[in-house]
């Protein structure tokens, strides 16, 4: 038993040592938006710049729009740009919100609400949505489409950050992981890893590496080609995809475009995460489906899960207690490892560096969260987001 324990120990240390040395520099927070791009100058003249349409789906945001509307009708970008808000059916009057916003900004004529038909067989609301919004956008002929979420704050140069980034690179794809919230317990406990956990699944300069064919997005926010967008074949090639923004990045990078992600320290989500609920929701919306709703692969994931997070720490005791010196060393330091490899987004998100240690308790968590979204595909309560339900 010892041996065996022992074995796995070890291999855990060179999972760890694997993943900070050659798996993409995934750790690092060295892909950001703002340090990677100078804001464009402004020109003399409107026509010299690219032209946006913005595209904001909403359903029931009318808690968030007043702050986030705000921001994306106040962006300093000097180009001609539109805002296309998608009222998806809402219940709260998130339009006249909206129209209140504009009109107290002086911005109305740049403001377009696009009142959301039923929502068709084969398609998930967020992407019909969205999909309403660029068919009144696709009018104005613009260069770019930004799709955003409604419970987006963008800094005020955000879109000629964006910009900037996809002409100076020629990128066909530009999107930011906004900085989401991260103020009580649960959030800066919880949050911060799940940003770690995406860039290990993506890792950010794989993404942005041509030769590479890992792809990904983040939904909050991403800057795409109008040109790109119509040679994948639009939205309809992923209408039923729960997780959209990775699709479309997929999509686009199998096509042969040029794709850029990161982080962003400015952008920010105004989604708020009061208790461990809406967390655990929002992980098990969608966790399965990244599995592919394979029980092999869950099994596998758990059994991962279990090897690099958890039992260098179960090592650790399990050491002490059998009075073998070599398994709890061997423990300490993959968990300082692990650790190490943590502290770069806890100190991007501010936290406090304790939590770096904390990481084998998250994995935890969040294996218990994947296990409940299996759970809830299996009795037909899979993809529930905004009172809609979708099945694979």
């Amino acid at each position: 038993m010892v041996e065996v324990l022992l074995g796995l120990m070890i291999l855990s240390l060179a999972i760890w040592l694997f993943l900070i040395l050659f798996w993409g520099q995934f750790w690092q927070v060295d892909q950001q938006l703002e340090t990677s791009t100078e804001v464009v100058s402004k020109p003399s003249t409107k026509q010299s710049l690219p032209t946006v349409c913005v595209v904001v789906p909403a359903r029931n945001e009318a808690d968030v729009i007043p702050i986030s509307l705000r921001s994306l009708l106040l962006q300093d970008y000097p180009g001609n740009f539109q805002v296309f808000l998608v009222d998806d059916q809402s219940t709260d009057g998130t339009a006249n919100f909206a129209q209140g916003v504009a009109y107290a900004v002086d911005k109305l004529p740049q403001l377009h609400i696009v009142s959301s038909v039923d929502l068709p067989t084969g398609w998930t609301g967020k992407l019909w949505a969205m999909e309403q919004g660029l068919q009144k956008a696709s009018q104005f002929q613009p260069d770019y489409f930004l799709l955003t979420d409604a419970d987006i704050e963008h800094d005020l140069s955000n879109l000629r950050r964006l910009i900037a980034k996809a002409e100076a690179e020629n990128l066909d794809l530009v999107s930011i992981m906004v900085r989401l919230r991260c103020q009580n317990f649960w959030e800066q406990l919880l949050i911060p890893a799940f940003v770690f956990f995406f860039q290990k699944l993506y890792p950010f300069r794989w993404v942005n590496n041509s030769k590479k064919t890992t792809a990904a997005a983040a939904g909050g926010c991403i800057l795409i080609r109008r040109e790109t967008l119509n040679n994948i074949g639009g939205l309809q090639v992923i209408r039923q995809a729960l997780i959209d923004d990775c699709s479309l990045a997929k999509a686009v990078k199998s096509n042969q475009g040029k794709i850029w992600l990161g982080l962003s320290a400015l952008t920010y989500s105004l989604r708020p995460y009061n208790s461990l609920d809406p967390i655990w929701n929002m992980v098990a919306r969608t966790a399965y489906t990244q599995l592919n709703y394979s029980p092999l692969l869950l099994a596998g994931s758990l059994l991962g899960m279990t090897l690099v997070y958890i039992l260098p720490v179960m090592g650790i005791i399990l050491g002490l207690i059998l009075g073998n010196l070599l398994i709890t060393l061997t423990g300490l330091l993959t968990w300082l490892l692990m650790t190490f490899a943590y502290f770069p987004i806890i100190r991007f998100y501010k936290c406090s560096p304790w939590l770096a240690f904390c990481l084998p308790i998250i994995a935890f968590l969040y294996t218990l969260m994947t296990l409940d979204s299996a759970n809830r595909h299996w009795q037909g309560r899979g993809g529930a987001w905004k009172g809609r339900v979708y099945q694979n």
